[in-house]
């Protein structure tokens, strides 16, 4: 991979395993300097340890505030600026909503929803007084597509969607670029509670993607000529019809 990275800056939250991890990797690969964030903090240092120097774990609590708001100042404590935001941290659940769990949506539509706006927020002053930033969002297909059997997880999607569109149009004039990508279903600890058919079935007929397709996706997002913005891009395994 060559350098497109270089002297850049980044932070990827949910960095400590699955999309965020190949994402930072793909960035260190690139060139970049990578803070992951995750409230794992063993998981966090063995990535980091792994991923070299330019590796550097920041442990935030995404569904604290306290704890999001001390997260822009240790960025720049701890790498001295930022250029890209990945927010990617999410929370999957699914099922028939008769048979649902109120408390466990609560906890994906903070993640999903509430987290992701916080984090981004958080990041804006900071790249509009530079006058340049990228900010990537991890979304989904459901975003776009609603999924029958994930009607909570479509929606925090369909809300993280909307965010994108509209951010986007608000912070383009100060040279900040906005985009998501949406993956269809990704090898991740996200899919934990799928039923084991399903999950045996979307391994045999080859309709799962790795985390690597994904990152590859937005490192390709990243690295468009300034004055460029790819609002979506969408990424699915060719199996799947939608």
């Amino acid at each position: 991979m060559t350098k497109s990275l270089n002297g850049k800056i980044a932070a990827v939250t949910g960095a400590a395993s699955g999309i965020g991890l190949a994402c930072a990797r793909a960035m260190l690969e690139a060139g970049a300097k990578v803070v992951l964030i995750d409230y794992d903090r063993a998981g966090l240092a063995k990535c980091c340890e792994s991923l070299g120097p330019e590796a550097i774990p920041l442990v935030i609590d995404l569904l604290d505030s306290e704890s999001v708001a001390g997260m822009m100042p240790a960025i720049l404590e701890r790498a001295g600026g930022l250029d890209i935001f990945h927010a990617n941290a999410g929370a999957y659940v699914g099922g028939d909503v008769v048979e649902g769990d109120p408390d466990a949506w609560d906890r994906v539509l903070n993640l999903n929803v509430n987290a992701t706006f916080r984090t981004i927020q958080a990041v804006l002053p900071h790249m509009k007084a530079q006058k340049s930033g990228d900010i990537i969002v991890t979304s989904s297909i459901a975003g776009v597509v609603p999924v029958v059997w994930e009607p909570i997880y479509t929606a925090s999607k369909f809300a993280v969607q909307a965010f994108v569109h509209t951010v986007r149009r608000q912070v383009a004039p100060h040279g900040i670029r906005v985009g998501a990508v949406l993956p269809g279903p990704v090898v991740t600890a996200l899919l934990d509670d799928w039923p084991k058919e399903k999950m045996d079935e979307a391994l045999a007929n080859g309709s799962l993607m790795e985390p690597r397709e994904v990152a590859e996706s937005v490192i390709f997002m990243l690295t468009r000529r300034k004055g460029v913005v790819v609002r979506d891009i969408v990424i699915l395994p060719n199996s799947v019809d939608l």
